[in-house]
């Protein structure tokens, strides 16, 4: 994908080493971004990436702290909720939420790109067994010096996890960039487009030759192929415990 973006626009490619020798340019990147709002597509992605990551991860602990340390009435059963998430596919709940987005007037909207990812039942259940695995002494030592629920979340818990809450922002950001389907059905306009939205619609409307599709798909990868490069001790730290956790 990499070597086909760096060739000129219409060059003909009739054997496998003929990516990897030169000509090489880098002016099919500067096609793109003139002949589509590529940085429009790439700023929503990211908002969108950014925030869902972010209130997952904010959201989830949170939860997971109430449900692993708070003793409260059915707090089982709240838990046995949060499993039972986990047997529905996503593409089961697309009709009746893409109607509540409606009726809530979200569709083409941030919010309704953002607010639906924000409710999968993965990252409590995961946050919830790094928080199970909390010595008792430690949050016994935390309640006879004065420390309340939330100090003792903020202070004890929240770092303890980081393995846990590095991985899933990771596994998140990259799944909310990457999301297809749920922005295809609520984007009504170009501007809003995401850029898996909008790859298939450059790829139609904007280019009839394989070059420049394959230099947006390459733009699109950049970000998870960086967070891969940069994270990847702490994915393989936080699947290592969450494995052994589970």
């Amino acid at each position: 994908m990499l070597m086909t973006s760096l060739k000129r626009e219409g060059f003909p490619i009739r054997h496998v080493y003929q990516w990897f020798l030169p000509p090489f340019t880098v002016q099919n990147y500067y096609t793109v971004f003139n002949r589509a709002p590529i940085g429009r597509w790439m700023f929503n992605s990211l908002f969108i990436a950014v925030s869902v990551t972010a209130l997952v991860l904010i959201i989830s602990s949170l939860a997971a702290f109430a449900i692993s340390r708070i003793d409260f009435r059915f707090r089982k059963f709240v838990y046995v909720f949060f499993m039972a998430g986990l047997m529905v596919p996503g593409e089961a709940t697309i009709i009746p939420l893409f109607n509540l987005a409606n009726n809530l007037n979200l569709v083409n909207t941030y919010s309704g790109l953002i607010l639906p990812s924000l409710a999968g039942p993965f990252a409590v259940i995961i946050l919830k067994e790094f928080f199970d695995g909390v010595p008792n002494e430690l949050v016994e030592s935390a309640r006879i010096d004065g420390c309340g629920l939330f100090r003792m979340y903020w202070m004890i818990f929240v770092p303890l996890s980081k393995p846990a809450l590095s991985t899933i922002g990771i596994f998140t950001f990259i799944g909310s960039w990457n999301n297809f389907l749920w922005p295809f059905l609520i984007i009504m306009s170009e501007a809003m487009y995401t850029l898996p939205v909008g790859i298939p619609a450059f790829n139609s409307a904007y280019s009839q030759d394989y070059i420049l599709p394959m230099t947006v798909n390459a733009v699109a990868s950049l970000p998870a192929i960086i967070a891969f490069l940069f994270f990847q001790k702490q994915i393989i730290q936080g699947i290592k415990l969450s494995g052994i956790k589970g």
